[in-house]
């Protein structure tokens, strides 16, 4: 969970970014990279495979506000989509305090979706997390190939449990904020709860 500093007067909180490869995950922190101002980020570290997939993470410290005189900074994750990085998964959501599922749209892709919705709740559960309980936000991104699912039927196979989800472009950056703002209300509303 959230990480105190006291010295510098900060809370840290990690928001993941959870979904199968390709779907669009990396995508959507480089563009929320590059439209922040310079001195609400720090470094972006991007560790990818030959083929441009994330490896293990990056990683976006982003402030925005403050509670009670501690100044609220947010850590963005990704996780390796693919099936075989599975421990590098379930380390990245280690004390995680929010988490955005990134949806690939396209038909052919929601066999992939499903896996890696089940695979989220299972590394969560070993970790002792409840993703009911959890901040979780749902983008469904690539909305605009020809090819993607009609909403009303990805979000009723994706999202049995009817949370808070936004539609995506995020090679356009469509969705990209209302994403982000919308897991990190989630986050605040627990943080304003427990402090």
């Amino acid at each position: 969970m959230s990480f105190i500093n006291y010295s510098s007067r900060e809370i840290n909180c990690k928001i993941v970014y959870y979904g199968p490869g390709l779907c669009g995950k990396t995508t959507n922190l480089q563009f929320i990279y590059r439209r922040t101002n310079p001195e609400q980020k720090g470094k972006l570290i991007s560790l990818a495979t030959e083929t441009e997939r994330t490896l293990f993470f990056d990683f976006l410290p982003l402030s925005l506000g403050d509670i009670r005189g501690f100044k609220v900074r947010f850590h963005l994750y990704t996780v390796p989509g693919q099936v075989f990085y599975a421990a590098s998964r379930k380390l990245i959501l280690k004390g995680v305090d929010g988490v955005v599922f990134v949806a690939d749209s396209q038909l052919e892709r929601m066999d992939a979706n499903m896996e890696s919705v089940e695979d989220l709740r299972i590394n969560l559960a070993e970790q002792g997390y409840d993703l009911g309980k959890l901040p979780f936000i749902i983008q469904y991104n690539k909305r605009d190939l020809p090819n993607a699912v009609p909403l009303e039927e990805i979000n009723r196979e994706i999202n049995p449990d009817g949370i808070a989800w936004f539609e995506g472009v995020a090679t356009k950056g469509i969705g990209v904020f209302e994403t982000l703002k919308g897991v990190a209300k989630l986050v605040l509303m627990e943080l304003k709860k427990n402090y």
